[in-house]
């Protein structure tokens, strides 16, 4: 496997390259083949890739293959070069498999649009920078596939560029992007002035000599690399451009939110757990932005309307679930969280989509209701995916979240107040999840009659990818079930060599609770017992006020309609940004222009200009091809030098 590793990621970008340069020229079929096809050999490479791997030795699951040499200077080389261990093994079966699932479902859900060859062509290219960047073995090469993911979400998010809020959209992803990757870049510049290479194994076996744990450089360095993952990640402040993106094909958003973008920063993070982990101060920053984005973006979601909204505030609080892992030392609970969630979010926003296809485009939950005998198949997995993401036992999103859990709690870098917030966070995720759930697919029909008519379950080529991430959803997390239950946890036992803990070696940080085995098993238990018990709470409270007793719902609104306001609004931080920073740049933009540059630049120069023009007016008379005039004029400078002599 050693040689043909490049071509995972070579696969989309060929398909990318035949879809994109025959634009208009190629049917449908061949598209669709092109653009699935490529994904789909992707994912079985990744598969040969990842039991090849898996027979190794544990010591020893590394396979790297460098192509070529890209940057040579002096004694700094920097290799286009591809580095498969057990953490990347996990996200590029990530990214293809769920990726190749998301672009099956396109072919149904794209069939009518006019832009499906560029639409497939981007797709393509998406799939090749994420395992660009998830495979690459250095941080330079990392970060084209970072930026070219960062493209692909401005040219995806406004695919439908005759609309202004998606260009927007497009625009805002784009920019918001950029001031994070500046401070990766800035990280990166660190990390290559200290240690004098960017590959990720010289860089985390020289860290521990290179670096002073705890010492200012290490902790500039994580902190401005977390910079970059708040970005790309969508966490506190700069999370706006996220839930923007919905404004893409549904089936971008799945993918955005799921498999690709947005899980970059995690696994960057991860990928530098060797750094963070000298960085103590920087652990508990990622935390705690974690914590606190998690927290802020699930009350947005208790109030939104749009269900692709919704579901864009959901993935916003559960990235701050996996950066709060990742806050204290639980990269692999993280990890484990990031490809839980992939399963149960793809899912989410491909049944959002199956409901706004048959909806005619509606996307308001107010308008819909009753739709569960109308698409059944929509229906139950929808309802899979909402118990995975809620943490109901027996689905994936249990195991992962109540992982988290615990090493909030437990990790010598975790706090009491960090388990209080993601126990919070868990409980209004519920209430929202099935909240969505209740006015989407239960409950009176509130759809006009011209849609009511035209309802029905969506083709095979959209329900089978469905079908198959709802089993995901269900049996994904089985491979991490902790050890409380007896089981072993082959994910974070997988994972181990390559994350650092706090002595240096494989493995997550320890625990500090100073108790037997017992009495950390029977705490486990426990807490896990109360956040099963509140979760369900939570989801009847929410079947209670949005089946049962609606009204009550409305004259709670009505109550806290103060409150209400502020969260329907979002904190209203897409205001205070535009008053604060986005407006001032305008105001100050346009008097660089139209003052500085239009007025005093271009007025000094023009004026210079209007000098010489004017001279040049005057001098012209001097020059009127005339004999006699210039006869005349000679005549007369003699007179007047010979009568300037005379009078001397």
């Amino acid at each position: 496997m050693a040689d043909y590793l490049y071509l995972i990621p070579l696969l989309p970008l060929i398909g990318f390259l035949i879809n994109g340069l025959l634009i208009g020229r190629l049917p449908k079929p061949v598209i669709s083949l092109v653009g699935c096809g490529s994904i789909g050999l992707s994912l079985v490479l990744s598969l040969f890739a990842f039991f090849e791997l898996r027979s190794l030795p544990e010591a020893s699951r590394l396979i790297e293959q460098v192509l070529f040499t890209w940057v040579p200077a002096g004694s700094f080389h920097v290799n286009i070069a591809y580095l498969l261990d057990p953490l990347s093994a996990v996200m590029i079966l990530v990214v293809t498999g769920v990726g190749f699932l998301i672009h099956v479902y396109s072919v149904g859900y794209m069939a009518h649009d006019p832009g499906y060859g560029r639409y497939f062509a981007y797709l393509n290219l998406f799939t090749f920078s994420m395992l660009t960047l998830v495979l690459a073995d250095n941080y330079l090469l990392m970060f084209v596939g970072w930026e070219g993911v960062g493209l692909c979400s401005y040219l995806l998010i406004g695919f439908w560029f005759e609309k202004q809020s998606a260009s927007d959209a497009g625009k805002k992803a784009f920019i918001v992007n950029r001031i994070g990757d500046f401070g990766f870049l800035l990280g990166m510049f660190i990390i290559f002035w200290q240690v004098g290479s960017l590959d990720f194994t010289v860089v985390m076996a020289s860290a521990p000599t290179a670096f002073v744990a705890g010492g200012g450089l290490i902790t500039a360095a994580c902190l401005l690399m977390f910079v970059g993952a708040t970005g790309k990640s969508a966490q506190i402040p700069l999370y706006v451009w996220l839930p923007d993106a919905m404004e893409g094909p549904t089936p971008v958003s799945a993918l955005i939110h799921a498999a690709t973008m947005v899980t970059a920063g995690v696994y960057m993070i991860a990928r530098s757990s060797a750094l963070f982990i000298m960085a103590p101060d920087a652990l508990m920053v990622v935390a705690i932005v974690g914590a606190a984005t998690a927290l802020f973006a699930a009350t947005i979601g208790l109030v939104q309307n749009d269900i692709k909204r919704v579901l864009a505030y959901s993935t916003v609080s559960q990235l701050g679930y996996m950066f709060l892992a990742c806050g204290v030392a639980a990269f692999s609970a993280g990890i484990f969280h990031l490809m839980t969630h992939a399963f149960f979010k793809a899912l989410l926003f491909l049944g959002a989509g199956s409901v706004i296809h048959a909806m005619s485009n509606e996307q308001d939950i107010r308008k819909m209701g009753g739709l569960k005998k109308h698409l059944p198949i929509t229906y139950w997995t929808f309802l899979l995916a909402c118990l995975a993401i809620a943490g109901i036992p027996g689905f994936s999103g249990f195991f992962s979240k109540d992982e988290i859990l615990w090493k909030a709690l437990s990790s010598n870098h975790g706090h009491l107040l960090l388990y209080v917030v993601g126990l919070v966070t868990a409980l209004l995720t519920a209430f929202y999840m099935f909240r969505l759930l209740y006015l989407t697919f239960h409950g009176n029909e509130r759809m006009d009659e011209h849609t009511k008519h035209h309802l029905h379950e969506s083709p095979k080529m959209m329900t089978v990818p469905l079908m198959v991430l709802a089993v995901l959803s269900v049996i994904g997390g089985y491979v991490g079930m902790p050890h409380v239950l007896g089981a072993t946890n082959y994910f974070e036992h997988w994972l181990a060599p390559i994350m650092a803990s706090e002595t240096g070696h494989g493995g997550e940080a320890a625990t500090d609770l100073h108790m037997s085995g017992a009495g950390n098993t029977t705490l486990e238990l426990g807490l896990m017992f109360l956040a099963v018990a509140l979760i369900v709470c939570a989801i009847l409270y929410a079947r209670h006020l949005y089946l049962n007793k609606p009204e009550i719902a409305t004259r709670l609104r009505e109550r806290f309609s103060g409150l209400h306001t502020v969260l329907y609004n979002k904190y209203f931080v897409d205001e205070i940004y535009g008053a604060v920073i986005v407006r001032p740049l305008i105001y100050g933009s346009v008097f660089l222009w139209k003052v500085v540059d239009v007025v005093m630049i271009d007025g000094l120069a023009n004026g210079f200009a209007r000098v010489g023009q004017d001279m040049a007016e005057l001098f012209k008379y001097a020059q009127s091809g005339r004999v006699r005039g210039y006869a005349t004029v000679f005549v007369a400078g003699v007179v007047v030098l010979v009568g300037y002599l005379v009078m001397r």
